[in-house]
């Protein structure tokens, strides 16, 4: 089953899911009295107000405006350099109000979509990023997507205010999971060959779609989609199939590493270690 609705592919389609992400966080900080910017999200460390500093930061960053040079403490739940990087823009905002920093990111937000709009850069065009590797054009806005999305999410868990569960945010997210699915089962979860695992995702946003494990030429197991039309590459055995049956939210929290498995609603049809195994390394973010 393709993911339903699906993904935005085409530059419009990104940008416009980007900023209905935004205007989402903007929307959700408006309406928060002060003591709710201090409900701590299931981000670790961070409160509802840092989530939404991290994204204003981010995005100023993104359209070449420097971070704020402040000292960041060695808190516990930062676990890299990458994870320093991005505790800047929270760090220089803790003494801000809530509501400030809010209207920081309503009043950069036209800004940086005009300007985003107004860039004849194709999708498919390297650029360099600030948080990694270069990459294309396109690549680096699914990203901003996945994360602005997995941000929105973040508060509204914190505010238990649900909602764009079948946004196009949230497709992007779930196809960003897909991809990397046969990785994951194959390097991550060591799923064993001639085993195939299948993700059924009942809604609100719903899609279905899974990978098979198989035999490469050095005889190392390698995963590849369960539904791409090819054949196994070096078995004929027909594969035994684990189906984990969960909700869009359950399926995204614990991709965005915010809930563990013991934390989620899942069904299983087949191997219960497998399954288990497959959630725990259900990761994708950093």
């Amino acid at each position: 089953m393709p993911i339903h609705p699906a993904p935005p592919e085409d530059r419009d389609g990104l940008l416009d899911a980007f900023e209905q992400n935004c205007q989402a966080i903007i929307e959700l900080g408006m309406s928060c009295r002060e003591s709710d910017f201090d409900i701590q999200t299931e981000c670790p460390g961070w409160t509802v107000k840092d989530q939404i500093a991290h994204v204003v930061g981010a995005e100023k960053s993104f359209a070449g405006i420097p971070t704020p040079r402040v000292e960041v403490p060695d808190y516990p739940y930062i676990r890299n350099e990458f994870g320093r990087r991005i505790e800047h823009d929270v760090e220089a905002r803790r003494g801000i109000p809530g509501k400030l920093v809010v209207h920081e990111l309503a009043d950069h937000l036209p800004i940086r979509m005009a300007a985003l709009r107004a860039s004849a850069t194709p999708l498919d065009e390297v650029i360099g990023g600030i948080f990694g590797p270069e990459t294309t054009f396109g690549e680096q806005l699914r990203r901003r997507v996945l994360d602005t999305w997995v941000h929105e999410q973040d508060i509204r868990a914190a505010l238990d205010r649900p909602g764009n569960l079948d946004s196009p945010g949230a497709a992007v997210f779930v196809d960003a999971v897909f991809r990397i699915l046969p990785r994951i089962i194959a390097r991550d979860a060591q799923v064993p060959i001639a085993h195939a695992v299948v993700l059924d995702v009942t809604g609100p946003l719903m899609a279905r779609d899974g990978a098979r494990v198989v035999a490469g030429e050095d005889s190392r197991p390698i995963g590849e989609p369960l539904f791409s039309g090819t054949e196994p590459t070096a078995t004929d055995e027909l594969p035994r199939i684990t189906g984990i049956k969960l909700t869009t939210e359950s399926l995204t929290r614990r991709a965005a590493g915010r809930r563990s498995t013991d934390e989620i609603r899942y069904t299983v049809h087949g191997d219960e270690q497998v399954a288990a195994r497959v959630l725990d390394a259900l990761v994708i973010t950093p």
